[in-house]
């Protein structure tokens, strides 16, 4: 086996400061020439931006109005959900409120079964059809209804 070392690396040389800027002061006249080669070039361009600038700007608070009005109306929070929203609100409201009358309905009407005593003889007379002794109950076949389903069993 040979373990002699062939070549040597090669051994990386740092740039002393004085070099870098030595060598930036020697191409400082072409980056000057480059500058002033694209300031020539872009001359027509900036006098017409600038010479438009009012319309341009114009033109920007358009486009700024016009979106911002569409996100107001249509966004996700918009005046078009908004109204849907507050129409569902209402509906609802009103639901609740035609529930709550007749949950007060059928409270009261616990409360008459429970105390009242010709609140069950009027339950018992329309939906069992009881008669007390002695009356005769006429009912018409073409309106009469079953009771409960436990008349059925």
């Amino acid at each position: 086996m040979d373990f002699r070392v062939k070549e040597f690396p090669k051994v990386r040389v740092f740039p002393r400061p004085k070099d870098g800027l030595r060598a930036m002061v020697n191409r400082a006249p072409q980056a000057e020439a480059l500058a002033e080669r694209w300031m020539e070039k872009s001359r027509p361009f900036r006098s017409a931006v600038y010479a438009a600038r009012r319309r341009l700007a114009t033109g920007g608070v358009v486009v700024l109005t016009i979106w911002l009005f569409l996100h107001v109306m249509f966004g996700a929070n918009g005046m078009v959900v908004y109204r849907s929203k507050r129409e569902q609100h209402l509906k609802l409201r009103a639901e609740i409120e035609k529930l709550q009358q007749e949950n007060d309905r059928y409270t009261q009407q616990i409360k008459a079964l429970q105390n009242d005593p010709k609140a069950i003889e009027k339950e018992a007379r329309e939906q069992l059809h009881y008669a007390r002794p002695g009356e005769v109950v006429y009912v018409d076949p073409s309106t009469e209804k079953p009771a409960t389903n436990a008349a059925h069993k």
